[in-house]
């Protein structure tokens, strides 16, 4: 897998300066590199002259200007904010509180492969110190209980997260969750097990079995939240920046926490900058059970200096402003929006 992102970088008239990535994935939003670079003059025309204190008012320009197109807004967003905390010396997880600032351990993700290759992957992460897996499902049921149960063999101790991907219809979803259960196999989330837009079953799911459900591609803005919650269908909302942009993320953790709806937190293919941002949010607001925010461990490389860092599957909170990061000198194509 390739990531075609977008790196941003804004610069206030008080020299402040910050970074922000736009990283599409058109498989949930449908973007791609090609349409943000379209998008992305005109939303950043919409914030010159402004001032950045007021950002809950950009964001919803922007939402105005690129509705369909969330990585743009998030690139943006990110960008803002980190120059406002840098020009105000605090660290971006400040601007939202620091409600939970502390070290706090993420996932590792296994997709889906031959069950060999699995259980190799998940050894390697595990000898790292990983103990829960973020395991691919979605495509054959007994296929799939196969892998859980190799993984949890050559793995003890370890807890998984399912992410289905829309890939079940309800009945594979319920026949996946009655075997989980009979099996007694450490599931601690069941994440997106049926298409986006089916709502009850959802709920039928969630009637039926034990198993927390989680929305991921069901939720992709305020609207989404309301709907799932009005319906007690999911027990657990899995924000990212990069489907419905930060401020519209802060909104739905809100919206969560006051529905007393579980909060989990994940990404696309999206370097720490980006992945920053996200936990960013996790130390700011605090309440989030779930951190799937292992991505940039999976990349070749990495094209950030400072701010956070990992150790093994532990995330580390930083002291320095915004981010506290810088972009390492490497060649680009720049796009001057002026």
């Amino acid at each position: 897998m390739e990531a075609h992102n977008v790196f941003v970088r804004v610069t206030l008239r008080n020299g402040a300066y910050g970074f922000g990535e736009m990283a599409p994935f058109p498989d949930i939003s449908g973007e791609d590199q090609a349409g943000c670079l379209r998008v992305f003059p005109l939303a950043a025309r919409e914030c010159l002259g402004q001032s950045v204190t007021h950002f809950r008012k950009l964001a919803q320009q922007l939402r105005e200007v690129a509705r369909q197109t969330p990585a743009v807004r998030c690139g943006l967003e990110t960008a803002l904010l980190d120059a406002l905390c840098r020009g105000m010396g605090i660290p971006l997880w400040g601007l939202w509180g620091g409600a939970d600032v502390r070290r706090q351990e993420t996932d590792v993700t296994l997709p889906i492969g031959p069950l060999d290759q699995i259980v190799g992957t998940a050894q390697a992460w595990f000898a790292k110190g990983f103990r829960v897996f973020k395991m691919k499902v979605g495509l054959e049921v007994d296929e799939d209980i196969r892998r859980m149960e190799a993984v949890c063999a050559a793995c003890p101790d370890t807890k998984l997260v399912l992410d289905a991907n829309q890939g079940f219809l309800v009945e594979q979803a319920s026949e996946c969750i009655r075997a989980i259960e009979r099996l007694h196999l450490p599931v601690m989330l069941f994440e997106q097990p049926i298409a986006r837009e089916d709502v009850e079953g959802f709920v039928a799911l969630r009637r039926k079995g034990t198993i927390p459900l989680a929305a991921d591609e069901s939720v992709r803005s305020v609207e989404d939240a309301r709907r799932l919650i009005e319906r007690n269908a999911v027990d657990v909302l899995n924000l990212k920046i990069t489907k419905s942009g930060v401020v519209e993320s802060m909104d739905i953790a809100g919206l969560a926490r006051a529905s007393g709806l579980g909060l989990m937190i994940g990404g696309m293919v999206e370097s720490r900058v980006a992945m920053g941002c996200s936990w960013s949010l996790v130390l700011g607001l605090g309440g989030f059970q779930f951190l799937d925010l292992d991505m940039p461990l999976l990349l070749s490389g990495d094209p950030i200096q400072g701010g956070y860092q990992y150790e093994g599957p532990v995330l580390h909170p930083w002291e320095e402003s915004g981010l506290g990061m810088e972009m390492r000198d490497e060649p680009s194509s720049v796009i001057v929006v002026g």
